[in-house]
Formats: C-alpha cells, sequence, structure tokens
C-alpha cells in the first residue's frame, strides 16, 4: 500500500484528534470525581463545622433548623439521627382501599335475622283425600230414593244418602252434579263432583 502526501496528513491528524478525545474524556471522569469528593464534604456538614455567629443559628426558625432541604438532596455518607428520628414519627393512614386490586371490593351481603323457631308441637298434618270418585247417579219414577255410583280403584259402589261404603265413608247429602262425603275415621268433609269419564 502506497501512503501518499495526502494521506500522511490526514492520518497524522486523525491520531492527534483521537489523542485529544481520550484525554478529555479522561479528563472527565477524573477530573469530576476528585473535584466533587471534597464539595460534597465540605457543603453537606454543616452541622459539624464552627459557626460563625451564634444569633444568626439563634434566628432562624426551629422548622428551618430540623430540615434542610440541601442535605437531604447530597450524598453524603453521615446518618443523620434527626432526620431518621423525625421519620419515625410518621404514620400511614391508608385509605382502606387494597393497591393490589384494580376495583373497589364488593359490597357487604347483609345477614339475614332469623325469626326464633316456634318449639311448639307442629300443626297437625292434613286429613288424607277421600279416594272415591263420583262418575253417575240413579233415580226410579216411583220416588225412590237417589243412587249414586261411586269407584274406589277397580271397585265400583253404589249408595244412597246415610249409607256408609268402604267401611269408612258416609254420603251425608246427593246433589244432582255433586255428592258430600264425610271420613268417619278423621272427620273430613269432602264434595266429590261427578266426572267426566
Amino acid at each position: 500500500m502506497r501512503l501518499g502526501t495526502e494521506n500522511k496528513t490526514k492520518t497524522i491528524l486523525a491520531i492527534v484528534l483521537g489523542v485529544l478525545a481520550i484525554g478529555m474524556v479522561a479528563y472527565q471522569f477524573m477530573g469530576n470525581s476528585e473535584n466533587a469528593a471534597p464539595q460534597t464534604t465540605a457543603t453537606s456538614n454543616p452541622a459539624k463545622a464552627p459557626a460563625t455567629s451564634g444569633t444568626a443559628a439563634k434566628k432562624k426558625p426551629a422548622a428551618e433548623r430540623k430540615t434542610h432541604p440541601l442535605l437531604a438532596q447530597t450524598l453524603d455518607p453521615t446518618l443523620r439521627f434527626d432526620l431518621l428520628k423525625s421519620s419515625e414519627d410518621v404514620t400511614y393512614k391508608g385509605s382502606g382501599r387494597d393497591i393490589f386490586r384494580s376495583q373497589a371490593p364488593p359490597p357487604e351481603i347483609p345477614k339475614v335475622v332469623q325469626s326464633p323457631v316456634n318449639t311448639g308441637p307442629p300443626p297437625p298434618a292434613p286429613p288424607p283425600p277421600i279416594n272415591l270418585k263420583l262418575y253417575g247417579y240413579a233415580q226410579h219414577k216411583n220416588g225412590e230414593a237417589k243412587k249414586i255410583f261411586l269407584s274406589s280403584g277397580e271397585d265400583i259402589l253404589v249408595a244412597k244418602e246415610g249409607d256408609i261404603v268402604n267401611r269408612r265413608y258416609r254420603i251425608l247429602k246427593i246433589n244432582n252434579n255433586s255428592v258430600d262425603v264425610e271420613d268417619v275415621l278423621t272427620n273430613n268433609r269432602q264434595t266429590l263432583y261427578l266426572s267426566q269419564g
């Protein structure tokens, strides 16, 4: 490779600029760390430095003497017990909201107050229904009493007023389309209507 005069001057100029750039970067890093340390120690400990005028410190209000905003922002590694003590006295009173949930908790469901249970005897069970079906009636022309036809399951029963059928049910009254029947064992009265079919 052949280097001409133009290439030599460009190469030298590039080397000089590179050395200057490296020197500036080194100066920035080393210069800042050396200059910053004495400044922070000198300004961050005004409490330890002797006061030039005692009356100037006494004239400041108590709130200004306790906390200095400049001191809180410095990088001084010494412990400030007065600042730690003031932060211990602060109590956090939250709003009760869970910060880990994005929505409010559901409202509480009111509890149902149960009425006191009646410990008396249970009410009597309803009487069993009368299992008879009325499916017809008959009356003779000569004025004989009207008779009805009842069914109990597959049994067919014929009765008139006052008769007891199936050894349990008394026929009280026979109407045109219904019959009043009484259960002799339970005194339960029921009206049976004429069934269609």
